[in-house]
């Protein structure tokens, strides 16, 4: 035999020095979920090790994750049901503690990438990305609604905006939106395939968001589809889109990689909070290695194509590869 492929594998050093994809805390996204109550550290039974921030206690949280190597978290508001309603109208009010939340953090530390989360579902009374009549989700009434909440958080300081909300035109309604106030430097991260996912279960115990009534169909994706993808793909890039997600990320590898291939803009990947949870379980039942397991998971979302990783996993991942 010529050509003995083991050749290339016999050594550490060797594996090291052709290795095709890399993963490090540079290209991990930590999600934190921020709440109004100031000192609050409360676990979430369905995130093991992940916990809801009151305000005033996320500083330190950021800046131990900033110690261990982490540049770039992104944000989700725990409302309170009381300051919620049907037009999610908390979400750019100038006393909203979210808003509160990014300016501390850009102030505290100016070095680090916030990304935010654009949506109606945290906000709103009846649990939809959207405004709902008669059970019907209106897209083009949500909008503006949309472009008064990037506009807040951009004002306030956030670097990405994150529109999750899968309503029809909303990356170029924002776009112009933030233009037009001056916010040129501010970019759009768009969730340009957000599947309707079985895997969003412990994020929606997380946020107590599920919808009220009805589902989420209608406007996020068929998990049975893959083209479709692409055509929300290049209409977000069409729109002023900079950086395109897809989402859930584990069961959706053949999606990233095929917007990675046939677009020129980055593509990113949420590890979602059931991929991490199911992780969580197996590791508790003695079935699988966490570090192991977590390191082959977030090395495959690389290797599909994904530039950015937004991961419960992320902290854990840093602890571990500490240099």
């Amino acid at each position: 035999m010529y050509s003995r492929p083991r050749r290339n594998r016999k050594s550490t050093a060797i594996r090291d020095m052709i290795k095709e994809t890399q993963i490090g805390v540079e290209h991990l996204i930590y999600p934190l979920f921020v709440t109004n109550n100031p000192g609050e550290e409360s676990r979430i039974d369905a995130l093991p090790g992940i916990y809801r921030w009151g305000k005033d206690v996320v500083v330190k949280e950021v800046e131990s994750c900033v110690k261990l190597g982490l540049k770039h978290f992104v944000l989700f508001p725990v409302v309170p049901e009381e300051l919620k309603d049907s037009k999610g109208s908390y979400s750019y009010q100038n006393n909203n503690f979210y808003l509160e939340v990014i300016a501390t953090l850009k102030k505290e530390f100016p070095q680090i990438t916030l990304m935010s989360d654009v949506a109606l579902d945290p906000y709103s009374s009846d649990g939809h990305d959207g405004l709902v009549e008669d059970g019907v989700i209106l897209n083009d009434r949500t909008l503006p609604i949309l472009a008064d909440m990037s506009l807040a958080q951009a004002q306030a300081g956030i670097d990405i905006i994150g529109p999750s909300d899968m309503m029809d035109g909303r990356v170029g309604y924002i776009r112009e939106a933030l233009d037009e106030k001056g916010y040129t430097d501010t970019a759009i991260m768009s969730y340009c395939a957000k599947y309707a996912s079985a895997f969003y279960g412990p994020f929606r115990e997380a946020l107590d968001s599920a919808p009220k009534s009805g589902d989420k169909k209608t406007y996020q994706m068929d998990p049975a589809n893959k083209k479709e993808a692409l055509r929300e793909a290049f209409l977000d890039m069409e729109e002023g889109a900079d950086m395109l997600m897809v989402k859930p990320a584990l069961s959706y590898l053949d999606v990233i990689q095929t917007i990675d291939e046939n677009t020129t803009l980055p593509v990113t990947a949420y590890n979602v909070s059931g991929e991490y949870a199911m992780l969580h379980a197996a590791v508790e039942k003695g079935w699988l290695d966490y570090e192991s397991t977590m390191t082959e998971i977030l090395l495959s979302i690389r290797r599909a194509g994904a530039k950015g990783i937004l991961t419960y996993f992320a902290k854990d991942f840093a602890q571990f590869h500490r240099s």
